[in-house]
């Protein structure tokens, strides 16, 4: 069992970094007046979004700063860009942090959260492994020995929360 201090004592850590570099930026400008802060993290998970080009550069830079600080460094090979330009993406638009590429989201898929994103910005292809999962989680149910009232368990319990 690890320590259960470590994890607060890394996102405290974590909070000062990421507000030493959000002090730097201005808010994403998304249109319609609406505005977005430039970092969101979820423990060492951070997205930084950005209305321009040169403010997201500068944002990487002033972050790979701070961690170096630190003594920590970003994986690049586990990180992931998608640039928008006009509402389509742009593959052109490459990133580095501490001096290697990020890959694009064209380039490798990334899942977070059990979805799978692409470049292709559609969610059909989520739509169909849902549908899928569906159909052969209900034939499994359906074929187990259990009786009527269990089966109806193990679709309240457990078929229905995975698929959502």
């Amino acid at each position: 069992m690890g320590c259960p201090i470590s994890p607060i004592l890394f996102e405290m850590a974590m909070e000062v970094i990421l507000k030493a570099a959000e002090s730097s930026a201005c808010p994403a400008n998304l249109g319609g007046g609406c505005s977005m802060p430039p970092l969101k993290s979820f423990m060492d998970d951070t997205t930084i979004i950005c209305s321009k080009e040169d403010e997201t550069r500068c944002m990487l830079t002033r972050l790979d700063v701070l961690m170096s600080w630190c003594r920590m460094e970003f994986k690049p090979k586990k990180s992931h860009s998608l640039s928008i330009r006009k509402g389509k993406v742009d593959e052109t638009m490459t990133f580095t942090v501490a001096g290697q590429p990020i890959p694009t989201v064209s380039q490798e898929p990334v899942k977070s959260l059990g979805r799978w994103y692409d470049s292709s910005m559609k969610d059909t292809r989520g739509g169909a492994e849902t549908l899928e999962l569906a159909s052969e989680s209900l034939v499994a149910i359906n074929k187990c020995g259990l009786q009527g009232k269990f089966k109806i368990w193990c679709l309240q319990f457990m078929l229905i929360p995975r698929l959502l």
